[in-house]
């Protein structure tokens, strides 16, 4: 179950792989997500000191968060993933000109995960290629339709 896309994503990069991680949150957070209160549209996946970490994620607050809780809506936060993932993303990133982004925020068995993906950016001549693929086939689709 989808909580937040980054369509963004899509139309920027050629997602290459995609992994699934799990986010370190509080408490007001998770509330403010199950809320539907997140956006990964300007979100991001850097690597520092051999952890992955997202910013840029924007979670509003509920107005009903708790007086003694100060909530940043854009703070740092660690992703979780497996050391061998990791390592192996480290790797990718470093050496190949690849970024890592957010795609999706979902629910599994109750519990939030982010799906990032291995990016390549992509050149304003293949945005423009894949628009006109895009439109080409709805177009399709609505002949197809009206026969």
């Amino acid at each position: 179950m989808s909580i937040a896309q980054n369509k963004k994503a899509f139309h920027d990069y050629f997602i290459e792989e995609k992994y699934e991680a799990g986010i370190v949150l509080d408490g007001w957070e998770v509330k403010a997500i199950r809320a539907g209160r997140t956006q990964l549209k300007e979100a991001y996946v850097i690597i520092r000191g051999g952890e992955l970490y997202l910013l840029g994620c924007h979670i509003s607050p509920l107005p009903t968060a708790s007086t003694h809780v100060n909530p940043d809506p854009v703070r740092t936060r660690k992703l979780l993933l497996h050391a061998e993932e990791i390592s192996k993303l480290i790797g990718k990133v470093e050496r190949s000109g690849y970024t890592l982004v957010p795609l999706d925020m979902h629910f599994v068995r109750g519990r939030i995960k982010l799906e990032i993906g291995l990016a390549k950016g992509k050149k304003q001549h293949d945005k423009r290629e894949a628009e006109k693929e895009k439109d080409w086939q709805r177009e399709k689709h609505r002949l197809l339709r009206n026969k």
